[in-house]
């Protein structure tokens, strides 16, 4: 907080990445890459994950690097630990130094609509598509620092969204998720100061990748018209300013203004990337985040027609 903290290097690190053949799991593996890193990417699509692995290639710095992709569906406790076993075959069985834990997915909707299904789906898609490898993760069983030459520190990055800080219309089966993935990692970065590692989550907003161009297929109107002034960012853009952040510490990594204004607003106890710019972030977001919301609430009042007609044609409502 007060950067005197010294800077990670992801240098030679075995680093582990879900959600790493697309987006900003993608570019954020590529940096790792770039930075000399070993790079282990996971997803469910082999296809994407062989042109990944090519993209990994690419970036390489070094001959001593090593880049493997690997399909697992890691929304299970089993998919999670098979993905990380094989991850850890080419050191010797040995844990990853870094987990970055991208992996997730948005279907937007009306809440009239979901279903017990896309409810569960929703939680497994999202929330425990990063829970379960933190839970299963072999870095969770270092014992207790005994001694200084046992100090060795891992990494467990989790990716929430700036829908974790606050939510509206639309994103009934992604924000409580994304809430969830604040409240996980707010427990093990307490929590998981007993084994030495350090646990970091990123606020991301609107980034431009496949998957928000899927989303906006079925996003509600209504929501889209209030998302149509955001301005998102590259996938690239995006990892650099993760990777930035875990590399000075910050334990909540925001990646715009916007961004800033929601942690500040909401940090409850969690600890500051910087007094007196949360100070100020915080003070911008007393005055008009209540403003903001009264706009939001406004225009989805002016739907309410629409949305009568919307609900009558799908036969949800008599």
């Amino acid at each position: 907080m007060f950067g005197f903290s010294k800077r990670w290097d992801p240098h030679l690190k075995h680093c582990f990445a879900t959600g790493g053949s697309s987006g900003a799991g993608l570019a954020f593996a590529k940096l790792l890459a770039q930075n000399g890193a070993y790079v282990f990417i996971v997803s469910r699509d082999q296809a994407k994950l062989n042109k990944a692995l090519e993209e990994l290639e690419a970036a390489r710095q070094n001959s001593q690097q090593v880049f493997r992709a690997y399909s697992f569906s890691v929304n299970t406790e089993a998919g999670s630990a098979a993905a990380i076993k094989a991850a850890s075959k080419p050191f010797d069985g040995r844990c990853p130094d870094a987990f970055s834990l991208c992996a997730g997915a948005s279907r937007p909707g009306f809440f009239v609509e979901q279903t017990e299904e896309s409810l569960r789906t929703g939680m497994e898609q999202t929330y425990y598509a990063q829970a379960f490898t933190a839970l299963v993760s072999p870095m969770r069983h270092r014992k207790p620092w005994s001694s200084k030459a046992s100090r060795l520190k891992g990494k467990i990055v989790f990716c929430s969204s700036t829908l974790g800080y606050f939510s509206m219309v639309g994103h009934s089966t992604y924000s409580p998720e994304k809430f969830a993935i604040r409240g996980l990692a707010e427990t093990l970065q307490s929590e998981f100061m007993l084994y030495g590692i350090e646990v970091h989550v990123a606020f991301p907003g609107t980034i431009y990748s496949p998957g928000y161009e899927e989303e906006n297929r079925v996003k509600p109107k209504v929501t889209l018209k209030i998302e149509e002034t955001d301005e998102g960012a590259t996938p690239e853009v995006v990892a650099k300013i993760i990777l930035d952040g875990v590399r000075s510490g910050k334990f909540h990594i925001t990646v715009d203004f916007i961004g800033n204004v929601f942690r500040s607003s909401t940090a409850g106890s969690t600890e500051r990337n910087s007094y007196a710019l949360d100070w100020v972030h915080g003070l911008i977001g007393y005055i008009a985040l209540p403003i903001w919301r009264n706009s939001v609430d406004s225009t989805v009042l002016k739907h309410r027609e629409e949305h009568e007609v919307y609900l009558r044609e799908r036969g949800l409502l008599s």
